[in-house]
């Protein structure tokens, strides 16, 4: 794997990384847990986060595809915490195969995203770091309003 390719990968994997550690010891219960009604619960953010990074890296990508329904990720409810870990290091393992595969020449590939508009490859990456990154801030936030409602 190309050294861009790498670095891309050690950052999704401390941005999972830091995902976990906020999962750690939670019950299904406290996994749908929301702070007031119209906000996502953590495995919902969890399912979510998943299935858009296996769209954007699978599918826009790779041209896998990815049979996702996103509606059906912001209704998930009574997932085992095991379950969510197992989408995270699913997801690692998938990427670090398409990665596996891209040159630095494919960075300016174009693809269709959203079957709307024309990006590259590149620009595909930077989306789905950033979306995961800001996932994974509403994650640690929901989880530090969970544990203040346990005291």
């Amino acid at each position: 794997m190309q050294l861009f390719y790498e670095d891309y990968l050690n950052n999704l994997n401390e941005l999972h990384s830091d995902i976990e550690n906020a999962l750690d010891g939670l019950t299904p219960t406290a996994l749908d847990w929301v702070p007031q009604p119209g906000m996502n619960s953590i495995g919902v953010m969890v399912f979510h986060l998943t299935g858009a990074e296996r769209y954007l890296i699978g599918e826009v990508i790779a041209g896998d595809n990815s049979n996702r329904d996103r509606d059906a990720e912001f209704k998930v409810q009574g997932m085992e915490l095991n379950a969510l870990l197992k989408r995270l290091a699913d997801n690692r393992a998938y990427i670090s195969g398409v990665l596996e595969g891209l040159t630095l020449a494919d960075l300016e590939t174009r693809r269709m995203f959203r079957h709307q508009r024309e990006v590259t490859v590149g620009w595909v990456l930077g989306h789905a770091l950033k979306h995961t990154a800001t996932h994974m801030g509403q994650i640690q936030l929901t989880r530090e309003l969970l544990d203040r409602t346990k005291h």
